[in-house]
């Protein structure tokens, strides 16, 4: 994805990293930088020659496609995005509810002790594809709660390095976190191919070739929704553990284990192979352009006169285009801008969380990265080692369409937009979290956080493509 156009901020070495914590202004210092100042009052402010260059770099004549994917030889392929769309809503992949906050009401998903309950579209609400559904909209509530909150996937596409920490590095192998993860769907890797022979063999097979017997028995245990992922001892505590059986998927030392070398690895590349259609269909996801866009390309009056002066803070004083440059705002990187912990959904504090420091280096060791064998090529996104910052780093996201996300951070602990842009301007924490914090405190006053944050506000476009 592209970086900045000017020499400025161009001359930073920009790696395809990504990074997700809302405007990471700040950075910088706000010294004499060939930008004019806001104008005063309820006037629209005047932009120099250098300024146009920035915004010609924030919204270029058409918004780009997403790059090539070569992990994913399905990637731009029509049919394969067709069956994604519909694995993607497919709540028929998912084991059993746990947390006890699954009670059937409004915000979860169904009782305890339920099945076939948790879809990729339960987190990621196709309405801005982030979730707008769990309780307070901030962390996710699948089977159990989640730590993070569920990212937008609007133009996820452009992402090399996804995920708030950076723990998968392609597209395909992000299904398999959710599929396994005890607090999303509970689930399985065999489970999972069992189920898309049994549902979806023809269309599997039209785009990937002849599936394994996966209907042998003796070959492949089958197994049951109620019988795939954690049975925890204590299903109802308020984030159950994985303390008691489980089935289908690496380290079970069951079904899975079980299996073949052969057979085990016949499973992960059907699993794979879901990844790869469902990953073509989210590239397909955008925000589309906004009223920012027609404004540059030449609409004198498509923003107002607070919504200008936004923009000039943005890529101005605020210095917020040092992270959030390029057509998508975001510098693709990870960035620690001292976030304190503090408690979200009532009851959980997300203490300590290492961020990229962690992520990258599971996506460094993971067989199912870019650099194996399930992947159709290698561009060499993926560092050799997490850089030296990632400690308490999280990625920088892309802001089209953030005015649709229902809360903001990883934890989503900043509840509203206009607390985001506060947060920035008060320069983050100065203590309480893990690593070193990259922003200062920029002092906006009250009018010039309004006019920011009704810039962020005229990023939302009316033409999003689901």
């Amino acid at each position: 994805m592209s970086s900045l156009l000017i020499e400025r901020i161009a001359a930073r070495s920009l790696t395809p990293i990504l990074i997700l914590s809302i405007c990471a202004c700040g950075t910088r210092s706000s010294g004499d930088n060939g930008l004019d100042s806001a104008d005063a009052g309820d006037l629209p402010p005047v932009f120099s020659a250098q300024s146009r260059i920035i915004l010609a770099a924030l919204s270029p004549e058409a918004l780009p496609a997403p790059p090539p994917d070569v992990t994913n030889q399905f990637a731009d392929n029509p049919q394969a995005a067709s069956l994604g769309q519909v694995l993607f809503s497919d709540k028929g992949f998912s084991g059993p509810l746990l947390d006890s906050d699954n009670d059937g009401g409004p915000g979860s998903l169904g009782k305890v002790g339920d099945t076939g309950k948790v879809a990729c579209s339960s987190c990621h609400v196709p309405d801005g594809f982030s979730d707008t559904r769990s309780f307070q909209r901030q962390i996710s509530l699948g089977a159990g709660w989640g730590r993070r909150r569920a990212p937008s996937l609007l133009d996820v596409g452009q992402a090399k390095l996804i995920m708030w920490d950076g723990r998968r590095d392609t597209l395909y192998s992000q299904p398999f976190g959710p599929i396994e993860s005890v607090v999303e769907m509970n689930s399985s890797r065999l489970y999972a191919a069992e189920q898309v022979f049994l549902r979806y063999k023809s269309d599997y097979e039209s785009l990937f070739g002849p599936m394994p017997p996966l209907d042998d028995a003796a070959q492949f245990p089958p197994l049951s929704a109620q019988l795939t992922g954690c049975q925890p001892k204590n299903p109802t505590s308020p984030q159950p553990a994985c303390d008691g059986t489980f089935h289908g998927s690496p380290g079970d030392t069951a079904e899975f284990d079980g299996m073949s070398a052969a057979n085990q690895e016949a499973v992960t590349r059907v699993v794979v192979n879901a990844g790869k259609a469902i990953g073509a269909y989210e590239r397909t996801l955008t925000c589309g352009s906004s009223k920012f866009d027609a404004w540059v390309h030449g609409d004198a009056n498509a923003l107002s006169a607070s919504e200008q002066r936004g923009v000039q803070l943005f890529i101005g004083k605020g210095q917020c285009v040092s992270c959030h440059s390029g057509p998508f705002f975001s510098d693709q990187l990870f960035h620690n801008v001292g976030l304190k912990p503090s408690t979200v959904q009532q009851n959980f504090v997300d203490s300590n969380d290492q961020g990229a420091a962690t992520g990258l280096a599971g996506a460094i060791a993971d067989p199912l990265n870019s650099h194996g064998s399930f992947s159709d090529g290698d561009d060499g996104r993926l560092p050799s080692a997490p850089p030296s910052t990632s400690e308490g780093a999280f990625r920088t996201p892309m802001l089209r369409c953030v005015s649709m996300r229902p809360a903001f951070m990883h934890t989503g602990q900043i509840r509203t937009l206009d607390k985001a842009v506060a947060f920035f301007s008060a320069g983050g924490a100065s203590s309480g979290f893990p690593g070193k914090s990259e922003i200062r405190a920029l002092n906006l006053s009250t009018q010039e956080q309004a006019d920011l944050l009704a810039f962020l506000n005229s990023l939302t476009s009316t033409s999003i493509v689901p």
